[in-house]
C-alpha cells in the first residue's frame, strides 16, 4: 500500500492548525510538523494528532525548512500543506484510493485561494498546484514563495487529481494579523540582492505594491520582472502579464494596456483572465461592441483550464455582468437586463450584479415577459427567487 506523509512548517498557528489537520485525518499515514519557533499552543495542538514534531531554527528560507521536514518523512509520497489550508472533505476518497499513483512522480491538486474581507465563494482564484510528489529526492527551491524543483521531471510524469485545497491566507484579516506584506517585502528584497530568481522576486514585490494600491511602484517592478525573465531566456509566466494589465487598468492607462495585452494574448491565447482583462479595457475605451465579443469569448472558454491562475467568474458571472454594462451603455435595455439575470443565475449572491439588476429594473414593467421570452422554467423559478431577494434588500 502506498504510504503518504504530510509535511508542514508552522509557527504560531493555533487558530487554524486543527482545521487543517482534521481535514487530513484518515487520509495520510504520517504527519511531520516542522515548528520554526511557535510561542502559542500550536505544538500542543499538533500533539493531539500523533504527529512527529521537530524543532527547526529559522534561517530565513522557507525552502530549507520544508526540505528539513521532507528528510524526516518515511512515506512513499509527500503531501504538503500550510496551516491556513485544508482539504475538501468530500474529495478525500481520491487520496484514500491512491489510484494511478504509479503513473506519476508529481500530482497537481486544485488550489483555491480566498481573498477579501471574508470567506466568499465568489471571491476566489484557482490553479492546479503541485501538492503531492514522490519521496525520491524532489526538493523545494527559493527562500520566499518556495516551489518544487521539477527540472528533472518529465511532463508526462505530472498528473492531476480533482482534490480541492482551500487556502485562507490571503484573507485581509490573516494578512493584517501576520503582517505578511512587511515580512514578504524584506525577504524579497534580500532575494534580489542575492540574485535568486530575480524575475519572481520582482513579480511578488509588484503584487505587494498592487495590493496596497501603490500602482506606480507595482508597474515598475512588474516591468522589471518581465525584463528579468527575458534576460534569463525564460518566457514570462501568464500571471505576470495578468498582473501588469490589472495594474494598468487600475491606473486608467487603457490605451497603453490595449496595445500590450494584444501581444500577451499571442503568447497565451487560451488564458481566459487575459481575454477578460482585454474586455474590461475595451469597455473603458467605450468600444462596447468589441468588449461584448470579448466577454462572450470568455464565457465560451470557461474556467476549467487550471494550468493558469484563474479568477472565479471571468468565464461566467463576471463576464455576463460586463456584457450587461455594455448593453446599458448602448441603450439596449432588454439585453442589459437579460445579461445581468444570466450573471445572477450563475452567482445569485453576487452583490454587484444584484445592485445592477436593481438599478436596471427601476423603470422596467415587463419582467414577466422577459423571463418567459429568454429563460426556461427552472431558470424562471430561480430568477423569481433572486428578484424577491433583491426587492427585499432594496426595501
Amino acid at each position: 500500500m502506498v504510504k503518504i506523509s504530510l509535511c508542514m512548517i508552522v509557527k504560531d498557528e493555533e487558530e487554524s492548525i486543527e482545521r487543517c489537520l482534521n481535514s487530513v485525518k484518515g487520509v495520510v499515514d504520517e504527519i511531520i510538523i516542522v515548528d520554526t519557533g511557535s510561542t502559542d499552543k500550536t505544538v500542543e495542538l499538533c500533539q493531539n494528532y500523533q504527529s512527529n514534531i521537530v524543532k527547526y531554527t529559522w534561517n530565513g528560507s522557507f525552502a530549507d525548512a520544508r526540505n528539513f521536514g521532507i528528510q524526516k518523512a518515511t512515506g512513499d509520497w509527500i503531501l504538503w500543506l500550510d496551516a491556513d489550508e485544508e482539504l475538501d472533505l468530500s474529495d478525500q476518497s481520491f487520496l484514500k484510493e491512491r489510484k494511478n499513483f504509479n503513473k506519476y512522480d508529481v500530482i497537481n491538486l486544485r488550489l483555491i485561494n480566498y481573498y477579501g474581507k471574508c470567506i466568499d465563494e465568489d471571491n476566489t482564484t484557482e490553479i492546479a498546484h503541485t501538492r503531492l510528489f514522490r519521496n525520491k529526492g524532489i526538493r523545494f527551491i527559493n527562500n520566499m514563495h518556495e516551489r518544487l524543483d521539477l527540472t528533472n521531471i518529465s511532463k508526462d510524469r505530472i498528473g492531476f487529481l480533482p482534490v480541492k485545497v482551500y487556502h485562507y491566507g490571503y484573507l485581509d484579516s490573516t494578512i493584517q494579523k501576520k503582517k505578511k506584506p512587511e515580512r514578504n517585502m524584506g525577504m524579497l528584497m534580500r532575494q534580489i540582492e542575492e540574485g535568486e530568481n530575480i524575475y519572481w522576486a520582482h513579480y511578488f514585490i509588484a503584487l505587494e505594491y498592487y495590493n496596497k494600491k501603490q500602482y506606480s511602484e507595482a508597474l515598475e517592478h512588474v516591468n522589471l520582472s518581465i525584463l528579468s525573465f527575458l534576460e534569463n531566456g525564460v518566457l514570462p509566466q501568464s500571471m505576470v502579464y495578468k498582473l501588469k494589465y490589472s495594474i494598468l487598468i487600475a491606473m486608467g492607462k487603457f490605451k497603453e494596456a490595449l496595445l500590450g495585452i494584444e501581444k500577451a494574448l499571442k503568447l497565451y491565447p487560451d488564458y481566459v483572465d487575459l481575454v477578460y482583462l482585454k474586455g474590461v479595457i475595451l469597455y473603458y475605451l467605450k468600444k462596447y461592441e468589441d468588449a461584448i465579443q470579448c466577454f462572450k469569448d470568455c464565457i465560451e472558454m470557461g474556467e476549467e483550464n487550471k494550468h493558469y491562475l484563474i479568477l472565479k467568474g471571468v468565464g461566467s458571472f463576471l463576464a455576463w455582468n460586463y456584457i450587461s454594462r455594455c448593453h446599458q451603455k448602448l441603450k439596449n435595455a432588454e439585453e442589459a437586463i437579460v445579461s445581468i439575470m444570466r450573471s445572477l443565475l450563475l452567482s445569485p449572491s453576487h452583490k454587484d450584479s444584484q445592485n445592477l439588476l436593481s438599478s436596471l429594473l427601476n423603470n422596467e414593467r415587463h419582467v414577466p415577459k422577459l423571463l418567459k421570452k429568454h429563460f426556461n422554467g427552472k431558470e424562471r423559478l430561480k430568477l423569481e427567487e433572486i428578484l424577491t431577494t433583491v426587492e427585499k434588500k432594496n426595501g
